[in-house]
């Protein structure tokens, strides 16, 4: 099962991230091509759902997340989304969302990914796009994120 992990050192509290991890972000962080439309968004806690539209030569795709858990402690907050309906032949999906406590005033943000298709070839195909949306996050996470860059755009 391919799988990826993504870390972004932010120049803010872990509990600050945590606070704005919501809707505003994730349009902030999603990229441009393909164009994704944010169709419902619960919040980022345990039974949430994400449905989100993604537009791709003129085809509308559907993508749907289920949050089936997530976890606040003194050192991390995570939650776990995993596809309900995914695209691109993708069978499972798996998406674990941390935030990791360094000290008072930093903390890394980590994308953790695991995912499979009914074909091998179609993992390792679909691995450089998949990578490459979650790589787009790291400079989206630090501008919106840091709170010495922070934008209220």
């Amino acid at each position: 099962m391919p799988q990826f992990k993504i870390q972004t050192p932010v120049s803010a509290s872990m509990r600050d991230v945590w606070a704005q991890f919501d809707k505003s972000l994730l349009l902030k962080i999603s990229p441009p091509f393909p164009k994704v439309h944010i169709r419902r968004f619960d919040g980022c806690l345990r039974g949430d759902e994400v449905e989100l539209e993604i537009q791709v030569f003129g085809m509308k795709i559907l993508w749907t997340s289920h949050i089936t858990e997530s976890q606040e402690t003194a050192e991390k907050i995570y939650f776990i989304d995993e596809g309900r309906i995914v695209p691109f032949g993708i069978q499972s999906w798996k998406h674990v969302h941390s935030i990791i406590s360094v000290s008072e005033k930093t903390c890394i943000v980590e994308d953790f990914v695991t995912y499979q298709t009914k074909f091998i070839i179609l993992d390792y195909l679909l691995f450089p796009m998949l990578w490459g949306m979650m790589l787009y996050r790291k400079p989206f996470y630090k501008k919106y994120l840091n709170h010495e860059t922070k934008s209220y755009q």
